[in-house]
């Protein structure tokens, strides 16, 4: 049986297709998982996902692959987790190398270039820095950045797209082109 029909059986309330659908997907998005949060809180986080895929299996269309979408509810369910915990210190997402410095000076480095990072996007509370926030640290919509902004999603996707171009010059250790020093 394919994803798609695992996921129609889950919502017809098939439990064994649930089970089917966690051995297959739950060791690779463990893994992810295992690169923007704490180890320890993976399993807990697998679970929230696998409640939300029994809870929201009928709103499935196959329209797409069956991975990306269990992939977007177990982030949505880490952010959710981070959330909850709170303003603690958050591991950084493995480099592009997919390996984790083993030196904690250089990961300490990491942190620092990536805080420097942040601060090119402007002072805290800014538009830049807050959309930045919202949308990639506490991982929301841009409908839902957009109403707790009070601007329209278009502002927001701008206001994404310029917060991903500063962050992206400041780790190249560039500047920023075109951007004048107004911030």
């Amino acid at each position: 049986m394919n994803d798609d029909a695992l996921i129609a059986a889950v919502a017809r309330g098939d439990d064994a297709a649930l089970r089917e659908l966690f051995s297959r997907h739950a060791p690779w998005l463990a893994g992810r998982l295992r690169c923007v949060m704490p180890a320890a809180d993976v399993e807990d986080v697998l679970q929230e996902t696998f409640l939300a895929v029994w809870r929201g299996a009928r709103g499935y269309r196959p329209a797409g692959a069956a991975g990306g979408w269990l992939w977007g509810i177990a982030r949505r369910q880490a952010a959710l987790w981070l959330r909850r915990r709170g303003p603690a210190e958050l591991p950084l997402a493995a480099p592009p190398d997919g390996k984790h410095p083993a030196d904690p000076a250089e990961a300490a480095l990491a942190r620092a270039e990536l805080a420097d990072a942040v601060s090119a996007l402007g002072p805290e509370g800014g538009p830049a820095r807050e959309t930045w926030r919202l949308m990639y640290v506490e991982d929301r919509p841009v409908a839902e950045v957009a109403e707790l902004m009070g601007v329209s999603a278009g502002t927001v996707k701008s206001r994404a797209h310029r917060a991903r171009r500063l962050m992206r010059a400041a780790l190249r250790h560039g500047q920023p082109a075109g951007e004048g020093g107004g911030r």
